[in-house]
């Protein structure tokens, strides 16, 4: 189980770009290349170059974290959405979630959570192969509850949507037992969605008295080593949600995407260190491909707690504090904490792709 940072990835899964995004990635790829081929027969008007150089900048140029069209979409929604539609988390389809209980030490120890992520790649690669095309979402939340004492909690959920394969129960039931080897498990039925009463700068207020902030890992060193959850939840004063969404990509389109990600390194990088850093990662996905894994899109979000808005703004200045000590970049989806808390709940397990952007 891994996730390429450098590179580009055709389609851009792992940039999590919504549907409208991704096809005005691929009509704008088509024109701009239909343009430089039919400029070579009779030269085009000029202003189709600035059109298409326009749509690349939306869609490349990033000013922070996000590309100029997700800040247009994230506006949009923010003015047009005041509550997150049921349809965003409750998509047609099979889904299962269980509680996971590894054995005690198992994410502090990088021996035993080497392993751990093993034997969960394993399980990814199992469910990537069983469609022709990517959309089955495995989603692992951690939760941590400051008392007297600490409590942790886990959840594995799995989300099959309607349509993409004929038996949805036999893969269910494989990944149970790929996933009970990985401590004790137990069914488990989420609670209710909450209902957003309030929101304000980088919050939102829930119906049962709390108050949640979210932000996406947008980016973390060393991704494979799996330590997100003794570096963000364990040690911690306040509450806190760790949740992960894992989309195992098919076999072929997993080499079909290597072979687009180190074909347009090479052919648009012009930095050369850029393109050393390009030619390991390819090196490692080919490695890892040839060994039978396959590409997962990774998007991984983390909710700060708290019983009043100055309480839950400060554990978000703590995140952000502990995030910069790891080296580890947090967007803090403005404009989308009325549904973004969501993503570390079971409920994100089946959240149609760019609903958080």
């Amino acid at each position: 189980m891994y996730s390429l940072t450098p590179g580009y990835r055709v389609p851009a899964v792992q940039r999590g770009l919504s549907p409208a995004e991704t096809l005005l990635t691929k009509v704008n790829a088509g024109v701009g290349g239909a343009i430089l081929m039919s400029a070579m027969i009779t030269p085009p008007p000029v202003w189709t170059f600035g059109a298409v150089g326009t749509a690349a900048a939306l869609l490349n140029m990033a000013p922070g974290p996000r590309s100029i069209a997700r800040w247009a979409a994230v506006g949009y929604r923010h003015l047009r959405e005041k509550t997150a539609p049921d349809a965003t988390f409750a998509r047609p389809g099979a889904t299962a979630t269980w509680a996971l209980y590894p054995e005690h030490g198992t994410m502090q120890d990088p021996l035993r959570r080497a392993a751990f992520h093993d034997a969960f790649s394993r399980a990814l690669a199992f469910a990537g192969g069983q469609a022709r095309t990517a959309g089955i979402q495995v989603h692992l939340t951690h939760h941590a509850t400051v008392g007297d004492y600490t409590d942790h909690t886990q959840t594995v959920s799995v989300h099959i949507p309607k349509g993409l394969v004929g038996q949805s129960a036999r893969i269910l039931e494989t990944l149970e037992g790929e996933v009970a080897a990985l401590g004790a498990l137990a069914p488990h039925t989420p609670d209710p969605i909450p209902t957003v009463t309030d929101r304000g700068p980088g919050w939102a207020a829930l119906d049962d008295g709390r108050y949640a902030s979210t932000a996406r890992i947008a980016a973390w060193p060393e991704e494979n080593g799996g330590d997100l959850m003794p570096r963000l939840l364990l040690g911690q004063t306040a509450d806190r949600s760790l949740g992960v969404l894992y989309r195992p990509l098919p076999a072929g389109q997993s080499r079909r995407s290597a072979k687009w990600q180190r074909a347009a390194s090479q052919a648009f990088t012009i930095d050369q260190i850029k393109q050393d850093t390009h030619e390991i990662a390819s090196s490692t996905a080919h490695g890892a491909l040839v060994q039978g894994a396959t590409l997962v899109d990774i998007d991984a979000y983390l909710t700060v707690w708290g019983d009043s808005p100055k309480a839950v703004t400060e554990a978000r200045w703590q995140a952000a504090l502990t995030a910069d000590r790891h080296r580890i970049l947090l967007d803090w989806l403005s404009g989308q904490q009325h549904r973004a808390h969501l993503m570390t709940t079971p409920h994100g397990a089946s959240t149609r792709k760019g609903a958080i952007l």
